[in-house]
């Protein structure tokens, strides 16, 4: 078995270079959101200790992987996400998705063991809205505030609000949202997501192509990232993003992630359950040939 040498890049059979670790360091969540996937997880599955996280993480980084995301699940509800985060080798971006509502007691932590930015997930502004999709207790909308702009008081910037769009829910809110990222002056970017095919969730797919076209129409400003081709716009001020990733072969095509179950196990595709390698227990050189295996079963797109 064979150790990675530095800069021995994972790529797999369609050209594309891994430069990514999504990582879901728990399947607990303090919110029950209406169209929740839990990154592909079935379940409260176990945790990863430190240890374990460090470990994967530097073979990553020896194999050139430079970007990292922590998920869940919510990762704020592990107390030791500060020493998972001291514990990291050094990496070009270290990101955090959380839904935000323990992040304001937080922020300041996280940035000094050294997370460099956020996505918090927000899919309305209206409080009861809010709570309908999230089924949460009352007061919890106001700590997400209070949380937003914690993490862009810490310099957790810029902070990326997530915002499923859901038919007959939320779809006209994305001008709102628009003007409260705008008061950050370029601390927050909106990510609008289109929502994926998980569960019962059929009646809440929104037009996406429509309010795309209805963005397309007010920037002043259209770019393309690298990572999946996907668009920004520039509206006024205010930065938006569209992630399209259902039925998109484009999305696919441009993928450089691989990502890591709170057990340990590393998944191709977020979309594919078969075929996991379970690094979870493997030795440090054990691990450098599980991740060739885990490329090895990429496949060029998702296929229903």
């Amino acid at each position: 078995m064979n150790a990675p040498h530095k800069m021995d890049f994972l790529t797999d059979a369609y050209g594309r270079t891994i430069k990514s670790l999504r990582m879901s360091v728990t399947d607990r969540c303090n919110l029950n959101c209406i169209y929740c996937h839990n990154e592909g997880s079935k379940g409260n599955t176990g945790e990863m200790s430190v240890e374990t996280i460090s470990s994967i993480v530097h073979v990553a980084a020896d194999f050139g992987i430079s970007r990292l995301k922590i998920s869940g699940g919510e990762p704020l509800l592990r107390k030791d996400l500060e020493d998972i985060l001291l514990a990291l080798p050094p990496l070009k971006d270290v990101s955090l998705t959380t839904n935000g509502v323990l992040l304001r007691e937080r922020a300041r932590s996280l940035k000094d063991a050294g997370l460099n930015r956020v996505n918090i997930s927000l899919d309305s502004l209206d409080e009861g809205k809010y709570k309908h999709i999230t089924k949460c207790k009352d007061g919890t909308f106001g700590k997400v505030i209070e949380g937003i702009h914690a993490a862009v008081d810490a310099g957790l910037t810029p902070v990326k609000l997530n915002m499923v769009l859901l038919k007959d829910v939320n779809e006209s809110e994305v001008e709102g949202m628009l003007s409260f990222a705008r008061q950050f002056h370029g601390g927050v970017i909106l990510q609008l997501i289109q929502l994926m095919d998980f569960g019962d969730v059929a009646s809440y797919h929104a037009d996406v192509d429509e309010v795309e076209k209805e963005l397309e129409l007010k920037a002043g400003c259209v770019q393309v990232r690298e990572l999946h081709h996907r668009k920004k716009y520039i509206i006024d001020g205010a930065e938006v993003e569209f992630v399209k990733p259902v039925d998109n072969t484009e999305f696919c095509a441009n993928c450089n992630r691989l990502r890591v179950t709170a057990d340990g196990k590393l998944r191709a595709c977020l979309l594919v359950n078969d075929g996991l390698v379970d690094v979870s227990h493997a030795s440090v050189e054990e691990m450098s040939d599980l991740f060739r295996l885990a490329v090895s079963r990429r496949v060029p797109f998702y296929r229903k």
